[in-house]
């Protein structure tokens, strides 16, 4: 529970990583992904497997920007249109949909988030990272995007759904990206 006159971003504790991003093949990431013993729901191999999801042939970085509903200034949560709008106000960029794989790949020490909490459903779980993306289809039964998790020490790339009503909780972590920069490689 958050406590109000926290600060909120850019005023507030995030996380920052560089990731490198492209250069691979859904094929080749799918590998990858296999090669460091990382699981996929149903949902994150229906979006593997969409044509509308792309890898770039360029390879790139990406600095992205960790931080909470509550960090965008909702005590009370939000709507992903106006979390993903309150961002954009804040100079911070959707991640592009390849950001999840490549992320997961080089966040191997995520920590565990969901012991000592109780199972929810229709929630983020605890301890997850939901990756700020466009999405590619308002079909309520297809995946809107990807998020981290590690559970009983196994990595996850999982695809999630949530219709444009459903309301994220303060303490919900999102991605977003705040630069991109290509690499000649």
């Amino acid at each position: 529970m958050r406590v109000g006159n926290e600060k909120t971003y850019p005023d507030c504790p995030v996380i920052v990583r560089i990731v490198e991003v492209g250069g691979l093949t859904k094929s080749e990431l799918m590998h990858k992904l296999r090669q460091q013993s990382v699981l996929m729901n149903e949902l994150a191999e229906r979006l593997f497997a969409d044509d509308r999801f792309t890898t770039s042939d360029t390879t790139y970085i990406l600095q992205t920007i960790e931080l909470t509903v509550a960090d965008l200034g909702f005590p009370d949560g939000a709507t992903i249109v106006q979390i993903f709008k309150r961002a954009n106000d804040l100079g911070l960029q959707l991640c592009p949909l390849e950001l999840g794989p490549h992320l997961r790949l080089v966040y191997l020490d995520q920590p565990e988030g969901s012991l000592g909490h109780p199972l929810q459903t229709n929630q983020a779980p605890y301890g997850s990272i939901t990756i700020a993306s466009d999405i590619l289809t308002e079909n309520v039964d297809f995946p809107k995007g990807f998020y981290l998790r590690r559970i009983n020490g196994v990595l996850w790339l999982r695809g999630y759904r949530a219709d444009h009503l459903h309301v994220w909780n303060p303490d919900d972590h999102f991605i977003f990206c705040q630069s991109k920069e290509s690499l000649n490689k």
